[in-house]
């Protein structure tokens, strides 16, 4: 295995100094969909990919009532709670607050704002940057900043001259998807610094990996020394007292303080223990004062960003194109410490092997479900950031070697599947066949054979909880009821089937690849699955009994009956690794017409659920863009012989599905699921994506027309021959909807595709513009 020899991935930028004069985190704004966003969303003090993760909160853990419905920030609240240093899928929490005037330790309600400590803010005192937030508590007098190193989180506050100025740490109140709390600890050590923990019980933790739970450790450092502090539960303060433990425990510290007099708190964050926070302070944040960190963070922003280059076009599709690739670097993050302890499946404590320089070889990381990631974000960083998808893979791989079986989603490396599924096996499939190969190839196959073909003794977080069915029989049963509260076990035989026949074939490309020939037949029917449940009378994927008969009372809009998150009208394209298969199913022409009529129909409802502010708004239409199952749709046309219609309707989507507003950003209020939609975004301005997920030997992306007139991809060196891959329109052809033309090196293209090899390998596509739909290239 290749050891990574840079001492931090988030700085892996060395290769990049020439796009620095630009700054791409000036088209970027984090406040874009913050209505009904998911917690992780909006964490604009956060680095790429960081653990430290400072934001404000609105609303805490309101709306929450399933585990994974708390925004935390929404843009249409006017009242900011606290400022939390963790946000992800499942985790959240150490918050901080700074007041004047009577001491409060309770936040208190939204309907009575001066039951407790939150203040009101006006829009115009809220700037939000990637790595840089600010906002002036009104109700205070006090302006609040926000940045972070990876792992370390800065505060600063600017009083206005007050006796009693305040500093909160309130760590023992349940902030965002963190769930219940267990136990928390608050201590203030002698030479003014703060240290302790906070225990959480996640819905989805318990869920999936029932007794688990989260710890979250800080250390904070403040630069100025209080004239008095002490401890809080609730509403109980106690002064001068050092220690507390239990639920809604905290610490306060009161300062005199001069007019615009700023105090700055460094705050060390860490999964695993307080002396490990400690260490992460001292490694990260010791020498950095709060500006000094900001330039660092925005610096990274900028060259992380700066990968992708686009140049023309309107202002709003570059602002539209950077938040999305923001979102797509910022939602999964960090979980292990500067010295590579982790915190381990089974809540012990974990060591990544080090390399020569005594610095971990990878990182381990937080993620939600990678459920529809293949055709967003594991696209974009396989083209642009290879070394993180690398850094990915390794991290599954310790919750592989960990437990014996990869986790689909992870909080602190616990279970949290959330859909039921694992599609872990194809990512790792698809970074070995794109040349991702730095990580225990022998160990990644095991883990990945397992996933496709293992149901005995299945945990539930592991997902695919029915396989054993598929494996069986080709395709799984349906079961309209069932006593099994488990319900991803047997409610979803369609989309099951469908989901597992993608990654069968997947698995089994790697196989190939890898000389397992009996595995790679086996895999290969399987990938075969789809057809079990095609219809050929109505031309849709229906349900059918185990026995091989089709469900009655069909209705193809109805979701939740053999489909999750969807319905038959949309899981009817999921055959991803068989396109032409499908087409050819169903008929050239009537698949042509079909495809065309759904998104003609889906146009006025926004391409989702109209202008309904819910995640599940779209599941019952023909088409939803804001849901993962649909996301390749648009791209089919390119293999049924009109790929105008893709270029049409993927232009149309990133037109009127997305949008620059808090409340139209990813749809309305749409399920954003860390950098997902907006990802697609990434690809469908660019005009590049893979219908396949990357999951062919050889793979092509799909073409589309960009909406830039010229696109520059910078390489990374250690995984990719070219330096630099650019896409353009020809001069003086640059407006127009359509391609009329494809020039890929100098040489013709006559079809809408290009390997991937040739944008890793570096060189130019150049694209003549028009306003003719045209549907073959000479």
């Amino acid at each position: 295995m290749r050891k990574l020899t840079v001492s931090s991935f988030l700085f892996f930028i060395t290769f990049l100094t020439e796009v620095n004069a630009q700054e791409p985190i000036k088209s970027v704004d984090p406040l874009i969909g913050t209505a009904h966003a998911r917690y992780f969303h909006f964490a604009p003090g956060a680095m790429p990919f960081g653990m430290a993760k400072p934001a404000p909160s609105t609303n805490g853990s309101l709306g929450n009532k399933s585990g994974w419905e708390a925004t935390g920030y929404d843009f249409r609240d006017s009242f900011i709670e606290n400022f939390p240093n963790f946000h992800e899928f499942q985790i959240g929490g150490v918050a901080l607050m700074a007041t004047t005037g009577p001491l409060q330790t309770i936040p208190g309600n939204m309907d009575d704002p001066s039951s407790g400590y939150r203040s009101n803010f006006d829009r115009k005192d809220e700037v939000a940057e990637p790595g840089y937030y600010s906002v002036l508590l009104k109700d205070y007098g006090i302006k609040a900043e926000l940045t972070s190193t990876e792992r370390v989180a800065f505060h600063r506050y600017t009083f206005p001259k007050n006796e009693q100025s305040h500093i909160l740490f309130d760590i023992g109140n349940m902030m965002g998807e963190s769930g219940k709390v267990k136990d928390a600890e608050v201590k203030i050590n002698p030479d003014g610094t703060v240290e302790g923990y906070v225990i959480t019980a996640p819905v989805y933790v318990e869920k999936y990996h029932a007794g688990a739970d989260i710890r979250m450790y800080f250390y904070a450092v403040p630069d100025k020394k209080a004239q008095k502090s002490g401890v809080f539960q609730g509403e109980q303060i106690t002064t001068n007292a050092t220690k507390i433990n239990g639920i809604s425990s905290g610490a306060f510290f009161t300062y005199s303080t001069n007019h615009h007099e700023a105090i700055e708190i460094k705050i060390g964050l860490s999964y695993t223990s307080v002396d490990a926070a400690k260490t992460n302070y001292l490694e990260e944040a010791k020498d950095l004062n709060f500006d000094s960190a900001k330039g660092r963070n925005q610096k990274a922003w900028n060259s992380m960003l700066g990968r992708i280059k686009v140049e023309g076009g309107k202002e709003e599709d570059r602002t539209k194109f950077y938040t999305g690739l923001y979102h797509a670097l910022l939602g999964r993050g960090l979980a292990s410490d500067v010295t590579g302890t982790y915190p381990k499946n089974d809540g012990s404590v974990g060591q990544i092997a080090l390399d020569k320089n005594s610095k971990p070889i990878h990182h381990h990381y937080n993620t939600d479900a990678v459920w529809g990631a293949f055709w967003n974000l594991t696209q974009v960083w396989t083209i642009a950031y290879p070394e993180y998808l690398s850094e990915f893979v390794n991290s599954q791989l310790l919750v592989y070697k960990d437990s014996g079986w990869l986790a689909d989603g992870i909080a602190n490396s616990k279970y949290v599947s959330g859909v039921g599924t694992n599609f872990v096996s194809l990512v790792i499939a698809s970074a070995y066949l794109q040349g991702i190969r730095d990580f225990d190839v022998d160990l990644g196959y095991e883990a990945a054979l397992k996933n496709e073909l293992d149901g005995k003794d299945r945990p539930r977080g592991a997902g695919k909880l029915d396989v054993d069915r598929f494996v069986k029989n080709g395709f799984i049963g349906h079961i309209d009821e069932s006593d099994n509260e488990m319900q991803e076990s047997w409610m979803f035989s369609a989309s099951h089937t469908l989901e597992y026949s993608f990654s069968s074939y997947a698995v089994g490309q790697f196989a190939k690849a890898l000389g397992k020939i009996e595995d790679y037949e086996k895999l290969t029917k399987l990938s075969n699955g789809w057809k079990h449940l095609f219809d050929p009378q109505l031309k849709l994927i229906r349900p059918k009994f185990e026995d091989g008969t089709f469900i009655e009372n069909f209705n193809p809009r109805q979701a939740w009956r053999g489909f999750q998150e969807g319905n038959s009208y949309q899981y009817t394209f999921y055959v991803p690794h068989d396109a032409k298969g499908l087409i050819d199913a169903i008929g050239k022409d009537e698949f042509n017409t079909r495809l065309d009529s759904i998104f003609i129909k889906a146009e006025p409802l926004e391409f989702g659920g109209g202008k309904t502010i819910d995640a599940f708004s779209g599941l019952e239409g023909m088409y939803n863009q804001g849901n993962q199952p649909n996301l390749h749709v648009a791209w089919l046309f390119n293999y049924s012989g009109k790929p105008s219609l893709t270029q049409k309707w993927v232009q149309e989507i990133c037109n009127k599905f997305y949008g620059i507003e808090g409340v139209h950003g990813y749809g309305y209020g749409q399920d954003e699921d860390q950098g997902q939609l907006g990802a697609w975004y990434v690809l469908g301005a660019i005009g590049l994506f893979d219908v396949g997920g990357l999951t062919e030997p050889d793979a092509k992306m799909g073409l589309s027309s960009p909406l830039f007139d010229k696109v520059t991809i910078a390489l990374n060196p250690n995984y990719y021959q070219g330096k630099e891959f650019v896409i353009k329109k020809k001069s003086g052809k640059a407006a127009g909807t359509y391609i009329e033309k494809i020039m890929l090196n100098n040489k013709t293209v006559h079809e809408p595709f290009i390997p991937l090899k040739s944008i890793t390998s570096g060189g130019e596509l150049e694209l003549e513009m028009g306003n003719t739909s045209k549907d073959s290239y000479k």
